[in-house]
């Protein structure tokens, strides 16, 4: 899998030649247990459905006495009428090393005053799949890491994209809202990685996905691919990966 991946991998929970098989999970308290954890991390959730509609999201409440999972969602998101409509989405989340992955269907949106949520049948089973061997960080927002590049359509736009998470193999930023979207599947060359006083890195990106941040949280999240790093610019890279982790440990950020 590569880095910061919320597309879907092609599982077939009814299949017995299910080439997944060994990575899921269908014991009724475990389904339960890793849907909290993700609500009590208020870990992003990437909602995908058959008609290509997106959306990012946070587990609300998990109901297991009435098999209801409910998402908080930003009720003016262009995705959301979308994935209702379908009527059924693949939901992609992670957990530490772990990318975790279920079917959500009978989705209804419901509304409050204060909130929108959109409600779904608990799913029936969970896909844990363990991550590439490169650790992923979320930066600290005290640093303030940025990428600094040109808008691939307007040359004389420079960015400065906040670096949302990091790891060897690729990152995530933040398009601000105002910015106008970046092509999927487009190779960014030159893109100076300024991470801390002591990295500061040039590279090439290339864009696979961009999703919703998380309810209420304006911009875009860009999945990036890190490609042909040099020697050099791996160590720099693993040590300031590293660095950062022991730093959100000390500081009870993780």
């Amino acid at each position: 899998m590569r880095f910061m991946d919320t597309q879907p991998a092609p599982v077939k929970e009814h299949d017995s030649a299910d080439p997944f098989a060994q990575f899921r999970c269908d014991h009724p308290r475990e389904v339960v247990s890793l849907l909290r954890s993700l609500r009590d991390g208020a870990a992003p959730v990437s909602l995908s459905g058959p008609s290509g509609a997106n959306l990012g999201a946070t587990v609300w409440t998990v109901d297991g006495d009435r098999q209801r999972l409910a998402f908080d969602v930003e009720p003016r998101d262009s995705q959301l009428q979308g994935l209702v409509e379908a009527n059924e989405a693949t939901a992609v989340a992670y957990l530490d090393a772990v990318k975790l992955q279920f079917d959500l269907h009978d989705m209804v949106l419901v509304r409050s005053p204060r909130a929108t949520a959109l409600q779904a049948r608990l799913p029936r089973c969970v896909y844990r799949f363990q991550r590439r061997s490169s650790f992923r960080v979320r930066t600290l927002d005290r640093v303030a890491p940025a990428a600094k590049l040109r808008h691939p359509a307007l040359p004389d736009m420079q960015l400065a994209l906040r670096v949302l998470d990091l790891s060897i193999g690729g990152c995530a930023l933040l398009l601000p809202d105002k910015v106008p979207a970046i092509p999927l599947g487009i190779t960014l060359r030159g893109v100076r990685l300024e991470l801390d006083a002591d990295t500061l890195l040039e590279v090439t990106l290339r864009l696979q996905h961009a999703s919703s941040i998380m309810s209420g949280a304006p911009g875009l999240r860009l999945g990036c691919e890190l490609l042909q790093l040099d020697a050099t610019t791996q160590r720099s890279l693993q040590r300031y990966i590293d660095q950062t982790q022991k730093r959100r440990r000390l500081l009870s950020l993780d």
